[in-house]
């Protein structure tokens, strides 16, 4: 039986996706085992991607031609939901107690930094398309996290559910948005955009893990303080 090309994706892509979620922080995060300080630093490398994400889709919707109209009308209907969710995440920072003031003037990490820019030039110099391979590894991290993950650390670290507002709502959010993400690569016919959805795909997967893997962890972070 021949796979669809949203099964080819999960399938040329499980080994990045599998490392990214043996990172340590990662597997911790899921047993509910985050510091305060984790979870703070986590929210920052996550404003500081998030922050580009409707200017990432306006750009990729700028730069699709005709013929993938009806992929830049599901653009248009992303970025919508999309706009504004980094003002939640430096209200979860303020929640927690962390300075959301300082994160928004603060620099990403190397990572994202570097995720950022490639994704500005996979759209500028090379396939727009290549966008959605981004869509596919955030998303999905962020379900796994989110379903598996936020009621546990909020248990775990005592905060408010005020402080996990761009967590929690992006469990059901992105569940939803890869319901409609699977429909859309499935109309993907041809090979050139296929390729560029699985190439941005794996090179992501393997920033973002180097994201994770920059995090505090909780067993240093209580080991630091004795």
């Amino acid at each position: 039986m021949t796979m669809s090309f949203f099964e080819q994706l999960q399938a040329a892509t499980a080994q990045e996706r599998d490392a990214l979620f043996c990172v340590p922080v990662i597997r911790e995060a899921l047993a509910g085992q985050v510091s305060l300080e984790g979870y703070r630093a986590f929210l920052a490398q996550a404003y500081h991607h998030v922050r580009h994400t409707v200017p990432l889709m306006m750009a990729c919707g700028a730069r699709l031609p005709s013929r993938l109209e009806w992929l830049r009308g599901a653009v248009c209907e992303y970025i919508e939901e999309e706009y504004g969710h980094e003002r939640w995440i430096l209200d979860d920072i303020a929640a927690c107690g962390g300075d959301a003031e300082a994160v928004s003037r603060s620099r990403p990490s190397l990572p994202i930094e570097l995720m950022v820019a490639y994704l500005y030039d996979l759209i500028a110099r090379g396939n727009p398309v290549g966008l959605f391979g981004m869509v596919n590894v955030l998303e999905g991290t962020s379900i796994a996290l989110a379903t598996q993950a936020a009621g546990t650390i909020r248990e775990s670290l005592g905060l408010p559910a005020d402080a996990f507002s761009y967590l929690s709502s992006h469990g059901a959010l992105d569940v939803d948005h890869m319901a409609t993400y699977r429909r859309l690569m499935d109309r993907l016919d041809d090979e050139d955009d296929q390729q560029a959805v699985i190439h941005a795909a794996k090179v992501v997967y393997r920033l973002y893990a180097d994201m994770f893997r920059g995090l505090p962890r909780a067993g240093e972070v209580r080991h630091a303080s004795r």
